[in-house]
């Protein structure tokens, strides 16, 4: 055991990316121990990521850059101004506001720092913020990501801890609610404290017209229950329903009605089993190519080939990870490491509300220094033995898992979305590390309702008959 995680603390510490120091790491061991053929090694990087789950990675980080060069954050934005520009401190609002919206597409903390983030930073800016809260608020609204699906994160989580992922994609959407209700509060602490007004004026017409197009997709799900209940199909009455909509929009020109739709279609082809949570990262794929190319007609070849090269690129380095930390996670648990690891936890308390405590601890400490789905793939084999022992239902922890590793990308050593942001402010990292300090508070209240009012993530899941 210590063997294999001294010698990946070690390789860390050297400055070696954490995929190669979890490859080292179980190489070493593996050559050192003499009990594990070499050929381990490439049975298990095979066996990482040989799984139908996972086939949903590049196609939501495709889904995602679609979207970005689909102009569809430009209309999320605009969208968002119109609906909460005119409150206090409104671009902070509107920064919240665009990342709910762009999470039910990227399922990426990464990419709504990078897409979207970069949009409402210089708007801010131009608007005399400070770069610090700008930088702040933008960082705080990206881990919203992961938590409202879809989610890259829920993926992993479901496919390792054999977990419904449709049950933890609906689990995520009040905690998310809850993260972006506390997010707009500390929006207008600051604005009342600071003494910001609106910054777009309040306009009955804007208002109305933004109230519609929540409506409208509202009313998407609402009139295809009705039309079943009238005696079409729910193919029939999906598709009516979904005629008309393009019909409206196409005639009235709505700002991000169609951009709105995306977690709409997914959630509900889930639901009404139109597909899997792995075939709706298709279904959004197709979704994006429908407002790029037919909808909006902002795509070109040439932007569509580059969106494809950067989801290659990013998948391939996602799945490096996938692969190493499979060898590593399985080293953990051949070697007993993860049993001991387990016994030493359960040893120190079997009250299941002290453990949760203990365990956002470590989660948080893990984020700060590796990456996301390497936290989750090492995490999962070690704790979630103690999870279901002690009576927690790995949906709720998983969203717990997610939401602490989330935190974690905005900390230094290796938070990524840190180094993100700093670089599109132009901004030190020391400085960025302290612009996002504040938020750190409604992000760990967050934190704590979602860990000890288990109702907030299962109450959705269990009500549509998921995750019992």
């Amino acid at each position: 055991m210590w063997l294999l995680i001294g010698g990946f603390l070690f390789l860390m510490l050297c400055g070696v990316p954490v995929a190669i120091a979890m490859a080292g790491a179980s190489l070493v061991y593996i050559l050192v121990s003499g009990t594990v053929p070499d050929v381990v090694i490439a049975q298990r990087m095979i066996a990482g990521v040989e799984s139908f789950p996972l086939l949903a990675v590049p196609f939501f980080i495709l889904a995602g850059n679609l979207m970005n060069i689909a102009g569809v954050t430009g209309r999320i934005y605009a969208f968002a101004v119109a609906l909460v520009g005119w409150m206090r401190g409104g671009l902070g609002q509107v920064n919240i506001i665009g990342s709910v919206i762009f999470s039910g597409m990227s399922g990426t903390a990464i990419a709504d720092a990078a897409g979207l983030g970069t949009i409402e930073i210089k708007a801010m800016k131009d608007h005399g913020y400070s770069t610090e809260f700008s930088v702040g608020v933008t960082a705080a609204s990206a881990t919203l990501g992961p938590i409202i699906p879809p989610s890259l994160p829920f993926v992993i989580y479901g496919m390792l801890a054999n977990v419904s992922i449709g049950a933890l994609f609906l689990g995520g959407v009040v905690p998310g609610a809850v993260m972006t209700l506390l997010m707009m509060a500390t929006v207008a602490y600051f604005a009342r404290r600071n003494g910001w007004g609106s910054d777009a004026a309040f306009e009955w017409g804007k208002l109305l017209s933004a109230g519609v197009e929540v409506v409208i997709v509202l009313a998407f799900p609402a009139a295809v229950y009705v039309m079943m209940a009238l005696g079409l199909s729910t193919n029939q009455a999906v598709l009516i329903a979904l005629a008309v909509l393009v019909a409206l929009d196409w005639y009235f020109d709505f700002s991000a009605v169609m951009a709105l739709m995306t977690p709409v279609i997914l959630i509900g082809g889930m639901t009404l089993g139109w597909f899997t949570p792995t075939e709706a990262a298709v279904a959004a794929v197709i979704w994006s190519l429908f407002l790029g190319l037919v909808r909006y007609r902002s795509m070109t070849l040439k932007t569509l080939a580059k969106a494809t090269f950067d989801t290659i690129e990013t998948t391939a380095s996602v799945l490096f990870i996938v692969t190493a930390a499979s060898i590593f996670a399985w080293l953990l648990t051949a070697s007993q490491a993860a049993q001991m690891l387990s016994d030493a936890i359960l040893g120190f308390t079997q009250n299941k509300w002290v453990f949760l405590a203990l365990a956002n601890l470590l989660i948080l400490f893990v984020g700060c220094f590796i990456d996301t789905i390497a936290a989750i793939t090492i995490l999962v084999p070690i704790l979630l033995p103690i999870v279901l022992k002690l009576g927690i239902d790995p949906i709720h922890f998983g969203l717990i898992m997610t939401l602490n590793l989330m935190i974690g990308l905005l900390h230094p050593p290796l938070g990524m979305v840190l180094f993100v942001l700093a670089r599109v402010a132009r901004l030190s990292v020391e400085r960025t590390t302290m612009a996002i300090l504040p938020w750190l508070v409604p992000l760990m209240i967050a934190l704590l309702a979602i860990t000890y009012i288990p109702g907030l993530t299962l109450w959705l899941p269990h009500a549509m008959g998921l995750g019992r």
